[in-house]
């Protein structure tokens, strides 16, 4: 084969420039979010102490479903991202539904990203026009993404690193003042008791604690973000699994540990809904710099969700494109082995971001709009997921009793998270703020059957044409 040969077959595939440090702190990255260090705040008001066992249930069902894809992803190594096994599996129309969906949640996400670092960045420099840093941080995700896949792997490594630093800042400096018993202005003592004196562990009953998993299901938004890197992952049959193994403990720590400590320092009735925690717990602690640094954590983490829509939009409609379910200009690749093609187009839809910046003061109402349409879609992109190794099972079990990687439980675990996933889905029918945005998602999902009978038709025709074209050729 020659050179030329050679550079051609390998711009048309993805590259795997992601070592196992990228994708171990890709993973801890998608499992600590801003749902985590500003929506902590309103979750603690609605459920109390109670909220430790909300993490704990979505955490134990998210791992299940990152453990039935990732064997899923393992049982035949040609799958780049999800969409390629729910497209094999449940076919082309479903994975056109669900390439195109998740393609969605990751720019609405990255739009609400946008429009938060603005917000963050005004806290410094208030006098700066919104669009600056917005345009700004477009620039520079498009500049880090274009070269190779292994700079993404280096941002995303970075940012994750100064989320743990911070966390584990957070737990040493409040159990500190639990040990000691610290007592703050207000005459509250940090105790361990605190998780259960004042009004017990339930403290808002059944109906605060259902509340709860709303707002819980947005903060693990990005867990499945690993699904979108085997196609450039080294070596993935140790890297996956090594990658999903360590949710469980990763959860217990990020979220669990450090959200008791915060309750154990700072009574639950104590912590502001509209305010982050993580503030509030450094302030005790005689931490001036606690606004600034919090701030400088929150960009991090955002810029970092925003750099995780860019890198999985692009990944997706490349996917997408190559099974004709997408224009083929963005089932090209550069000769890094980049799709930049999507990465332009997604860095575009983000400018619609600054947009939104001067559409009005209304901006809670739009963010909690963001979040339901981004938690709902995810919802279903977890449950096709599932739904897809439900299939797997039935119709491909030599592959199941190959694979070294199973789902603990197998098809019965499976069937409880969809079950789970169903009732997630009644919860956000119950709040007024949640079910306007659940009962417009309908009119995606016609959008999407539209577009799957045009596209549909057209690759039907080109199979006519195809075989019209073969025929002629054997009569010849």
């Amino acid at each position: 084969m020659s050179s030329k040969q050679t550079a051609t077959q390998e711009e048309n595939n993805l590259q795997r420039g992601l070592s196992n440090r990228h994708i171990q702190l890709i993973a801890i990255g998608g499992a600590i979010g801003t749902g985590l260090f500003m929506g902590s705040g309103k979750t603690i008001s609605l459920a109390g102490p109670s909220l430790l066992l909300v993490y704990v249930t979505i955490g134990a069902v998210i791992f299940m479903v990152l453990r039935a894809m990732g064997e899923l992803l393992l049982s035949n190594l040609n799958y780049k991202t999800f969409n390629d096994f729910i497209t094999d599996i449940l076919g082309p129309g479903v994975g056109f539904l669900m390439g195109w969906s998740y393609w969605f949640t990751w720019v609405v996400i990255g739009v609400a990203d946008i429009i938060a670092i603005t917000a963050y960045v005004q806290f410094w420099w208030p006098d700066v026009p919104p669009w600056i840093p917005a345009l700004a941080l477009i620039g520079v995700l498009l500049a880090l993404n274009l070269p190779s896949v292994k700079n993404f792997g280096e941002i995303e490594f970075w940012f994750a690193l100064i989320k743990i630093v911070a966390i584990i800042g957070l737990i040493i400096v409040g159990l500190i003042m639990v040990v000691t018993g610290f007592t703050s202005p207000s005459g509250h003592q940090a105790s361990v008791a605190n998780l259960w004196n004042d009004g017990g562990f339930f403290p808002m009953g059944l109906t605060g604690f259902l509340a709860a998993f709303q707002i819980g299901i947005f903060a693990f938004l990005g867990a499945e973000l690993i699904g979108t890197t085997a196609a450039e992952t080294k070596d993935p049959t140790k890297t996956l699994p090594k990658a999903i193994n360590a949710v469980p403990v990763r959860i217990i720590v990020f979220y669990v540990l450090t959200l008791s400590v915060i309750l154990m320092v700072t009574p639950w009735r104590s912590i502001s809904p509209d305010r982050s925690p993580f503030v509030e717990m450094f302030t005790l602690a005689g931490l001036g710099f606690a606004a600034h640094l919090v701030n400088f954590v929150v960009i991090t983490s955002a810029t970092s969700s925003a750099n995780s829509g860019i890198f999985s939009t692009s990944r997706m409609i490349y996917g997408l494109a190559q099974h004709g379910s997408a224009p083929a200009i963005f089932g090209k690749l550069s000769k890094n082995g980049v799709p930049r093609n999507g990465l332009y187009l997604a860095s575009a839809l983000l400018l619609s971001g600054i947009v939104l910046l001067y559409a009005g003061d209304s901006l809670i109402a739009a963010f909690t709009l963001v979040t339901t349409v981004a938690s709902v879609l995810t919802v279903v992109t977890w449950s096709l997921i599932m739904i897809s190794y439900i299939k797997y099972r039935a119709t491909r079990p030599q592959l199941h009793e190959e694979s070294a990687y199973k789902l603990p439980g197998g098809v019965v675990t499976a069937y409880a998270v969809l079950v789970f996933f169903v009732g997630v889905i009644g919860l956000l029918f119950m709040f007024e703020d949640t079910r306007q945005a659940l009962i417009a998602m309908p009119v995606w999902y016609a959008i999407l059957g539209i577009g799957w009978f045009f596209v549909h038709r057209k690759n039907q025709d080109k199979t006519l044409i195809g075989q019209a074209q073969k025929k002629g050729l054997d009569k010849q």
